[in-house]
């Protein structure tokens, strides 16, 4: 029997040591900085512009966090009693509702420093960034969104 658990306690650690290849943490820093470079370059920002308008970006990005860590802790827990399900529904829309809001705020606020073509290329942008970040760590590549692929024909 301590033969039997020996091997198989030799044979996990010996997996698990080939298994150990180097794993990227994730860094919020590096994936913001990724992020900015790559809305500036897909908008056209110039040096100017991207002075003026990332702090609001990363303002109203701010503000859109504490929303979605409101919502997350709501929906950490089913409630019981259909009276407590109804208002946990109703404060997920409400939640909803502030995260539209803020975003029509600064895209708003977006006008004053950037003009509409520029504004509509940068959401546009962003939704790019997020759909190939996600694609790629689904798909357990490295590469980066900046990294330019060839399209299909």
């Amino acid at each position: 029997m301590k033969r039997l658990i020996i091997s198989c306690l030799t044979v996990l650690l010996s997996l698990g040591a080939f298994a150990t290849e180097p794993q990227q943490k994730f860094s919020p820093e590096k994936f913001q900085a990724e992020l900015e470079q790559f809305i500036t370059e897909e908008a056209c920002l110039t040096p100017q512009e991207a002075t003026k308008f990332f702090p609001l970006y990363r303002e109203m990005q701010k503000k859109q966090r504490e929303v979605l860590g409101q919502m997350r802790a709501l929906g950490k827990v089913k409630p019981t009693e259909e009276a407590e399900c109804k208002k946990a529904i109703q404060k997920h829309d409400e939640l909803d509702l502030e995260q539209k809001n803020i975003q029509q705020t600064y895209h708003n606020k977006f006008f004053t420093v950037l003009p509409a073509s520029k504004v509509y290329d940068v959401i546009k942008a962003e939704d790019r960034f997020h759909r190939r970040m996600f694609r790629n760590w689904a798909q357990g590549e490295g590469k980066r969104p900046h990294q330019k692929k060839e399209h299909r024909k």
